[in-house]
Formats: C-alpha cells, structure tokens, sequence
C-alpha cells in the first residue's frame, strides 16, 4: 500500500486532531515522523515535521475533506 501525505504540522497535537478528524470521517490515516518528535523534544526541524499521510486510494478525498474543514 503506498501511502501520500496531505498534511505537515511540527505541532502533535494538532497533527493528531487531523488524524482524528479523517478517522471519525472514514479514512486510514498515518502519521509519519511521530517518534522522531517525541526523541528531539518536539523542536522545529524538518526532522520533526509530522506527515499526516493516507492510503494513495483516498488521498485526493482526504485532502478535499481537510480543505472543506478548514474555509
């Protein structure tokens, strides 16, 4: 299964909330580099940067439903 990404935040919270959201609405959600924020103290660095990352099958549907949400 590849997976795309539709998301970035350096926040775990909010990258959380995100995948929360697709869940509760359906989709299959990863977040990427969520240990690697928790070893570097949660600091902003692209090696923190979070990927919220979906299935490639709901990848053009998951970005419209965080697009929507967010006008």
């Amino acid at each position: 299964m590849n997976l795309v990404t539709i998301a970035t935040n350096f926040n775990l919270a909010e990258a959380g909330l995100i995948c929360s959201r697709l869940e509760a609405n359906g989709f299959h959600p990863f977040m990427g580099n969520e240990n690697a924020s928790s070893w570097l103290g949660g600091t902003m660095s692209t090696a923190t940067l979070l990927r919220i990352e979906v299935p490639e099958s709901e990848a053009v549907e998951a970005a419209e439903f965080l697009a929507a949400s967010a006008e």
